[in-house]
């Protein structure tokens, strides 16, 4: 028996070994430990996120080809990573405001983004699992993290009972998978169907199964049920994590496994990326309409956002993969910017979440709507804002894969979005003031939502480097 090469999976067992480290730290100190865990957490993903830049660039297969680290996982690690830490540091004073002294919040976070950092390494179903339940047993606990508020409890409990139904799901599709084809190894599958067999009756099955189950995880139609409820009920820096960091993973981790170990399967599973796809577009985009919670429409949102991802899975082609990678990214900055604009929605100490809150913000703090109005803009699809170039990238693999209606039923249903888009803008600088809403909250805050509104303003003048490396890492993806 040989022993496995650790190096390739050096960032997890860093990021584990920090999150056990700070879990001691925490109970040894005691009350008033809770920033000092928070810092000290942003600063081991930084770190982790660090030691993933700084691995090579070619493709290792470790702990007997369960592990796998490539530039694909690379780039997807850094987003994880990235938008962990953001949702960590919006999350700071907020804690503190409300006076939530639990140093177990941050380290909650660390085991859920190493359970998503497994996911998107993950090269067997095994794996997949492994990695799958370590994150979501952590997002559990958080979306029920205020257990004394009746939403956050409900939040917490029917993101559990719906997760652990759609967990069952994806381990029955594995268990059919592995009946009909005989391995859980993604090299094993990839050999399998590589050679033009043809699959069996039980083998679509399971993967329909396995699709629907990792569907959920990104709150996909029709498995988007829970995701306006776990919004709004969850704490709002919860939220925010939850709309970042797992999505992001799951995305990575739906993209491995269609078009690595299924890829010779493409036209079985097309058809279902592409119903998913056009089903989370026109939900988000009609259902989000009549919100008056602004943390309800985010969710909406979110799951239109990741129906015009999968249009670029649906392509199954590079520049479609590539399109998701991208659109990811600029996602990832325009959510956790939104919902920082969010958390910075107080009304003499309380938070508040009506959308009409918003009215006359110009007027009373025209910064924050400054940097909202940008975010909207964008996620509404209006050049040249990131959101713009996002969506083109993904709609361009479609045209090129010969996917003409689904890219143009996702443009009409943009620009359907666009209408509550510019609903809020309108709000904030045409109607009178309704409520003073307290000045936004700390350094940390501030410092995030400066960043995430400049990526998103600026992103025309700086988009080489993401354009470059998800291209890379789709070619070492799709190139096998």
């Amino acid at each position: 028996m040989t022993v496995p090469s650790l190096l390739p999976a050096l960032p997890e067992i860093f990021l584990a070994c920090s999150a056990m480290a700070l879990l001691m730290v925490g109970v040894f100190r005691g009350e008033g430990s809770t920033r000092l865990v928070s810092v000290l957490s942003v600063v081991a993903l930084l770190v982790t996120a660090a030691l993933v830049l700084g691995a090579g660039s070619e493709r290792t297969v470790t702990f007997n080809g369960q592990f796998v680290a490539d530039r694909f996982s690379a780039f997807m690690k850094v987003l994880v990573l990235i938008g962990s830490a953001l949702s960590l540091i919006v999350a700071m004073d907020h804690l503190e405001r409300e006076q939530i002294d639990r140093f177990e919040y941050p380290v909650l976070i660390l085991f859920a983004t190493l359970g998503m950092l497994m996911m998107v390494s993950a090269n067997d179903l095994v794996a997949v699992y492994v990695g799958l339940e370590t994150q979501s047993l952590a997002l559990y606990v958080l979306a029920a993290f205020r257990r004394d508020h009746a939403r956050s409890s409900e939040a917490g409990l029917k993101y559990f009972v719906l997760g652990a139904l759609s967990s069952g799901i994806l381990l029955y599709g594995m268990s059919l998978v592995y009946g009909f084809a005989g391995t859980t190894s993604f090299d094993g599958l990839a050999r399998l169907f590589g050679h033009g067999s043809v699959p069996s009756v039980g083998l679509v099955v399971g993967l329909v199964f396995v699709a629907a189950g990792i569907a959920f995880k990104i709150s996909a139609v029709p498995f988007h049920m829970w995701t306006p409820d776990v919004y709004e009920g969850a704490p709002t820096p919860v939220t925010t994590f939850f709309a970042a960091a797992p999505k992001i993973a799951a995305v990575a981790l739906f993209i491995r496994v269609l078009t690595e170990p299924f890829g010779g399967l493409a036209h079985q599973w097309q058809q279902i990326v592409w119903v998913t796809a056009l089903g989370s577009m026109l939900l988000g985009a009609f259902a989000a309409i009549g919100q008056t919670n602004i943390k309800r429409l985010m969710a909406y949102s979110s799951i239109g956002n990741v129906g015009y991802a999968l249009v670029g899975l649906a392509a199954g082609n590079e520049n479609g993969v590539q399109g998701v990678m991208i659109y990811m990214a600029v996602y990832l900055f325009m959510t956790v910017g939104s919902f920082t604009i969010v958390l910075c929605m107080q009304k003499d100490g309380r938070s508040v979440e009506d959308i009409a809150d918003l009215k006359g913000l110009s007027r009373t703090h025209p910064l924050l709507a400054l940097a909202m109005a940008v975010f909207m803009f964008s996620m509404a699809g209006i050049p040249p804002l990131a959101g713009f170039f996002s969506k083109l990238y993904v709609f361009l693999g479609a045209i090129e894969a010969g996917l003409y209606v689904l890219a143009v039923l996702g443009v009409l249903s943009s620009v359907v979005s666009a209408f509550y888009y510019l609903r809020i803008v309108k709000l904030m600088y045409f109607d009178e003031p309704v409520v003073a809403l307290d000045r936004p909250i700390g350094m940390g805050a501030t410092a995030v939502l400066a960043g995430t509104t400049l990526f998103t303003l600026l992103f025309i003048v700086f988009q080489t480097p993401i354009v470059a490396g998800a291209a890379t890492a789709a070619t070492s993806l799709l190139a096998r």
